[in-house]
């Protein structure tokens, strides 16, 4: 699928700033005073940027609201209230922490809780569709959570858990990306299932459904070569985990730290590209993809 800057951005800087509101509820030394003040506005400013982002690749942002009708449906209505849930509370739980030097433990608890269920929303957005074998695969929500749970140590301080979950990440994102594959080469979907008419002998296309591009082709059947993914696949695991594993193995310093935070994120934004850009959805059979 069309990897769209909108999208990437929204799963990317979301991810991590609900992966550190995540830190900052649950975690036992929560900083007080201005330091709180400098975390949560980093946090804050990641979630709430990443959530805005996501309305630029709506036809019509000035409808975003109504996402949060369909709740009993749609996980992009239950992410959307899980999201402004965990704001509230993080909200309130921060203010008690940078102006009252007062920690409200529930309210921290609860809005950890509800931004790592904002995260697994996310995912689910994904999961959930069965027309993209890729997606519809279980390491997808834990890759998600992994993924926030890594960045809020990195963007929270806590050196030593990142140090032992970066190599951890590393190996669970090659994990997915060969079962990934393998389940989608396994997939039964063709063009006979995709038309309904595989009963009746082998289905090939006679042509294309129209000779110029549209919607489904820009936003549905993009393609990523092989060997672009293969380079971009050793580069996000080499700028996003090892090289940010390798600063904090060295003797602590706040530039360091920082680097590997950059770094990180750089490599979040090179697997996110990855995730749409591989992602072949069954509307593609129309067109002989």
């Amino acid at each position: 699928m069309h990897p769209a800057p909108s999208i990437i951005l929204f799963t990317t800087l979301s991810g991590l700033g609900f992966g550190m509101l995540a830190f900052l509820g649950l975690d036992v030394p929560a900083p007080r005073g201005w330091i709180a003040f400098w975390f949560f506005l980093i946090a804050y400013v990641l979630a709430v940027g990443g959530l805005l982002a996501s309305t630029f690749h709506l036809g019509h942002p000035e409808r975003a609201l109504k996402a949060f009708t369909q709740w009993r449906s749609s996980w992009l209505s239950r992410e959307a209230w899980l999201a402004v849930a965990t704001l509230v509370l993080m909200g309130i739980y921060a203010l008690g922490l940078v102006f009252f030097d007062v920690r409200l433990r529930l309210f921290g608890i609860a809005g950890g809780l509800l931004a790592l269920g904002t995260v697994f929303a996310t995912s689910m957005i994904y999961t959930q569709m069965r027309t993209v074998p890729r997606w519809n695969h279980w390491t997808t929500p834990i890759l998600f959570l992994a993924y926030a749970i890594v960045g809020g140590a990195l963007l929270t301080g806590r050196v030593e858990l990142a140090r032992a979950l970066l190599p951890l990440l590393l190996i669970l994102q090659v994990f997915a990306w060969i079962d990934m594959d393998r389940h989608e080469k396994a997939d039964p979907t063709n063009i006979g299932t995709a038309t309904g008419l595989g009963d009746r002998g082998t289905v090939r296309a006679f042509e294309a459904p129209h000779t110029g591009e549209n919607y489904l082709t820009k936003e549905m059947v993009f393609r990523v070569g092989r060997k672009h993914s293969s380079v971009l696949k050793v580069l996000a695991l080499f700028i996003g985990m090892l090289l940010p594993a390798f600063l904090l193995f060295l003797p602590f310093n706040h530039v360091f730290a920082a680097f590997a935070v950059l770094l990180h994120l750089t490599g979040v934004l090179v697997q996110r590209w990855l995730f749409f850009a591989e992602a072949r959805h069954v509307v593609s059979f129309y067109y002989g993809r």
